[in-house]
């Protein structure tokens, strides 16, 4: 493959990383989905134009990391298969190599960090890899995968930076042109960036005048300070539930056809975030990770300046429950859909039954109750009270706060 300079590093030009895009996609037929893709009535009505959904969630693996995995580890030489292979991940990088591995007839190494869910370990091992359990956070992880490797022999396989994986992501961009071939933009959550540069390539070199919009977390958000610089900037630190996206540096290959292929990376806030995911779950019937979502929490945003047809992918749906469970909260809190107050009541017989008789009247419904008699910042006399409560809008929310204050309850938070 030839090579050119951009930026600060050398990466193979668009055009024939779309030849090898193409390659790809024929060495992942029977081996890859071409996943569905929905239209999402909600978000159309939104945005004022079709919204489709490609549905990476629903790939194997549960995520889009196969496809690149599988054509980075195809193109090993039989020496370097011999050896085997050795990734770092928290999840859907560590399932793509694992499944892609066994696939290809090579042994699979997986470090994954120490926290990592269980299921996401459990899948790792069900798909064939050996899993190794290192470090409290993904740099850690990584730095031990990779002195594995020169201890080893074994060929690391980047998540992100690497023309092959780029080539393997990119897979999904030819799906959406033959799937939506009216599509005006391309909605694509960024992490190291490999996803993105796939599809961008993909895209741009076939239809130029589609846009591309990447979107990042604001507590992971490497590539903004990166494009303003013109070079990778690493982050001092990244804080997001989306660890599908949970990167704190540009891959240098990706970074450099980010820089010339995307047309715009924004930002969604966790709130955002939680939000996009519970209207997958209840309006799509899909289940995706936070990650996977952020198109569209873009899109919820920023409804108005996205031209349609708009192609959202939803990159991967391989959350943890108990982070989903906190995550449906969190969405249905930031729709007004779910109050958590804190009252101070004079503890005698019947306060409580007084406060649930305030909130039935308003028709809050009341999810648990918690007390608190021994905390030093209480009067003698006070006890406080924790209520969970159902509601039914930022409106219904308002109501129940005013019902709380004109019945004479001090409303602590």
């Amino acid at each position: 493959m030839s090579f050119r300079t951009l930026g600060h590093v050398r990466v193979p030009a668009p055009g024939l990383i779309l030849d090898d895009v193409r390659g790809a996609q024929k060495m992942l037929a029977g081996v890859a989905r071409c996943t569905p893709m929905e239209g999402s009535r909600h978000l159309t009505h939104l945005v004022g134009s079709p919204v489709h959904l490609k549905c990476e969630n629903l790939q194997r693996t549960g995520s889009f990391k196969l496809r690149g995995a599988y054509i980075r580890i195809a193109g090993l030489s039989p020496e370097e298969r011999a050896a085997g292979v050795v990734a770092a991940s928290a999840g859907n990088h560590a399932q793509g190599v694992a499944l892609a591995s066994s696939l290809l007839g090579v042994r699979s190494t997986v470090f994954m960090p120490v926290g990592a869910p269980l299921p996401k370990v459990a899948a790792t091992r069900e798909y064939g890899a050996e899993v190794r359990l290192h470090g409290q956070v993904v740099d850690e992880t990584l730095a031990a995968a990779q002195q594995y490797a020169r201890r080893t022999g074994a060929v690391f396989i980047h998540p992100f930076d690497h023309p092959d994986v780029i080539a393997g992501q990119g897979t999904v961009g030819l799906e959406i042109l033959e799937q939506c071939p009216e599509v005006r933009t391309i909605v694509v959550g960024v992490g190291g960036g490999g996803l993105a540069a796939g599809v961008a390539v993909a895209v741009k070199v076939l239809r130029p005048d589609v846009r591309i919009v990447g979107v990042q977390a604001e507590g992971a958000a490497s590539y903004p300070p990166s494009l303003a610089a013109g070079r990778p900037v690493a982050l001092e630190s990244v804080q997001t539930m989306a660890d599908g996206i949970k990167v704190g540096r540009p891959g240098d290959v990706p970074f450099a056809l980010v820089e010339e292929l995307v047309d715009e990376v924004r930002t969604v806030s966790e709130d955002e975030l939680s939000s996009a995911l519970l209207l997958c779950l209840e309006r799509a019937k899909l289940v995706v990770e936070p990650a996977g979502a952020s198109p569209v929490a873009a899109l919820l945003s920023r409804p108005e300046s996205f031209e349609g047809p708009v192609v959202a992918v939803l990159s991967g749906g391989n959350v943890d429950p108990l982070l989903m469970q906190r995550t449906l909260r969190h969405g249905m809190a930031a729709a007004g859909r779910y109050l958590s107050l804190r009252l101070r009541l004079t503890d005698r017989p019947g306060a409580l039954a007084n406060l649930l008789g305030v909130l039935s009247v308003v028709d809050a419904n009341v999810v648990d109750v918690s007390h608190a008699r021994t905390d030093p910042r209480l009067g003698l006399t006070e006890v406080e009270v924790e209520v969970q409560l159902e509601t039914k809008g930022p409106e219904h929310c308002a109501e129940v706060r005013g019902a709380l204050r004109e019945a004479g309850y001090r409303v602590v938070s």
